[in-house]
């Protein structure tokens, strides 16, 4: 019989379209709300994304999954709320965006205690299902690290280990296509989560564990990934398997039209396989870090006057030699042309960047410093590239031409009437909300909100280390050592109005009209269940 393997999430909603996602054990015919779409194959694996369209504006349907002809969710043991599309008013004037980012599932095969402590999705989604609709938010963001390629679980190590020998490279990490699977089975199958997803549309990004530590970091990571033996096919696994997992969803009906991948892959057919053809694309969108282009992984999404941007943080940098930029300049044109010179009313621009734009001043400029440093000849720079590396030293600011291209994205964003202009970011292992603060002193508010992990940890050192980073004196020290390297001052100031917070944490954007404020929530236990504590709440533009 055939069998639902994971999903249904659903994925994009507007006010008149949707689309649910799904993977099926065989070949088949998946019908949502009476629209009917075969499987493809990939691998040996099969999927199908169910575009629906012509629905009703500002209604919540409830719907099935069925598989030629069967039904096959919800479940029918489950004690949840019923999974439901619920599509966008023409104008709508209310918005609530959840997101956060860095979900390991560290999922222990002999069922020890999870060290890491409750997760923050599922905190949320126990709390969503006991409350009326109306308290349901528009939409879910989530900001990278969804699996980690490089830092496996331990049930997933002793998977890997009845596939391969592990003491040949890559070792405990993922090889290829085949484990990456494994890797979204084990992400996204807990039942809290897996409703979650089916219920609240979903946007993705991926981010270094996705794929590697430091993934594109520099010049210097990239030649030294491509001379071992194993990244050629972690690097075609990983981004066929996201293209598939994550990537497919984020895209709008009319995108999906204009995908020549898409149309390639369902070209294949349910009996066909895609899966040399998805590598084979991978293998080229990764080119595009030496300074081509390729395939563009940032995407756009409208809420009403809420425009919600998502960068691709790795993909798309630009690490050739004597060039460094965290996008390259054919997309970080279309970025503007969307954010900022699009016509239209917009009101609130999210520009979603896994990776902060605002640090702690004395990390920024310690990011920016060792740009120019990694930049020199000889033992000098290969020193300035260990530290960057060792130190992860790969935010906006160690792409110093990006982050003031960035900056003045923002700045011209609120001088052209939208009432707030904020960065969404994680990769950090804590959560902070900063404001800009611009010499000419624009007309809203600009601001970094940070919101990480949802379920993982920071070490300890680092935790003092994201403390420190905001104190004044060695902002001062650091912001001088960087002068004295050539590096210019940046063309804004920042400070700290919330945080730093550690823990597993999830971030709710709420927006009415001009007004807006965000909310930080932490994971706890209560009674032995997740549950979430208030840790702050800020407002963003009064209205």
């Amino acid at each position: 019989m055939t069998g639902l393997l994971l999903g249904p999430i659903l994925r994009y909603t507007d006010a008149d379209s949707a689309t649910v996602w799904v993977e099926t054990d065989t070949a088949c015919d998946v019908e949502v709300l009476g629209t009917t779409t075969p499987t493809f194959a990939v691998g040996g694996h099969h999927y199908a994304l169910v575009v629906l369209r012509d629905l009703p504006s500002d209604t919540s349907t409830p719907y099935e999954v069925r598989l030629d002809g069967k039904q096959v969710w919800p479940p029918p043991d489950s004690t949840l709320p019923p999974s439901r599309i619920r599509t966008l008013a023409r104008h709508p004037e209310h918005f609530t965006l959840v997101f956060g980012s860095c979900q390991h599932p560290r999922v222990d095969p002999e069922g020890r205690p999870d060290t890491l402590g409750p997760h923050a999705l599922a905190a949320y989604a126990r709390r969503m299902a006991m409350r009326d609709e109306e308290d349901w938010p528009d939409a879910l963001l989530l900001l990278g690290d969804q699996v980690y390629a490089d830092e496996t679980s331990p049930a997933t190590r002793e998977w890997l280990a009845a596939r391969r020998d592990l003491s040949v490279a890559p070792g405990p990490e993922v090889a290829d296509f085949e484990e990456y699977t494994h890797l979204y089975h084990e992400a996204w199958s807990e039942e809290l989560l897996r409703w979650l997803l089916s219920t609240v549309p979903t946007a993705m990004i991926f981010d270094d564990h996705d794929v590697r530590d430091d993934w594109n970091t520099s010049q210097a990571w990239r030649r030294e990934m491509a001379a071992t033996s194993w990244w050629r096919r972690r690097i075609r696994g990983g981004l066929a398997s996201y293209w598939i997992y994550q990537h497919l969803g984020n895209l709008r009906p009319v995108d999906l039209e204009n995908d020549e991948v898409y149309a390639r892959v369902l070209r294949s057919g349910r009996d066909g396989d895609a899966l040399e053809l998805l590598e084979d694309f991978a293998e080229w969108a990764d080119s595009e870090a030496d300074g081509g282009t390729a395939y563009r992984w940032s995407y756009r999404r409208d809420y009403g006057p809420v425009r919600l941007m998502v960068i691709d943080n790795r993909a798309g940098r630009v690490v050739a030699a004597g060039v460094r930029k965290m996008v390259g300049d054919e997309e970080f044109d279309w970025i503007e042309r969307n954010a900022v010179d699009a016509p239209g009313r917009i009101e609130h621009l999210l520009l979603a960047s896994t990776l902060p734009w605002l640090l702690p001043p004395a990390i920024s400029d310690l990011e920016s410093h060792n740009e120019v440093a990694a930049a020199r000849p000889g033992r000098r720079g290969a020193r300035g590239e260990r530290i960057r590396q060792g130190l992860d030293l790969e935010h906006w600011a160690a792409f110093r031409e990006s982050f003031d291209r960035l900056a003045a994205l923002l700045a011209r964003s609120v001088r052209g009437g939208a009432a707030t202009a904020s960065v969404l970011s994680g990769d950090v292992h804590h959560s902070y909300v900063a404001r800009a603060r611009y010499p000419d002193a624009p007309d809203a508010p600009v601001y970094q909100l940070t919101c990480s992990p949802l379920h993982n940890a920071a070490p300890r050192k680092l935790r003092w280390a994201f403390r420190m980073g905001w104190w004044p004196v060695l902002a001062r020290l650091t912001r001088l050592a960087a002068r004295r390297a050539g590096v210019a001052d940046p063309p804004l100031s920042w400070d700290r109005v919330a945080g730093p917070y550690f823990g597993n944490e999830v971030a709710t954007i709420t927006i009415r009209g001009r007004h807006a404020e965000v909310r930080f929530e932490q994971a706890v236990t209560t009674e032995g269940r997740p549950a979430l504590r208030p840790m702050t709440r800020q407002v963003l533009a009064p209205g």
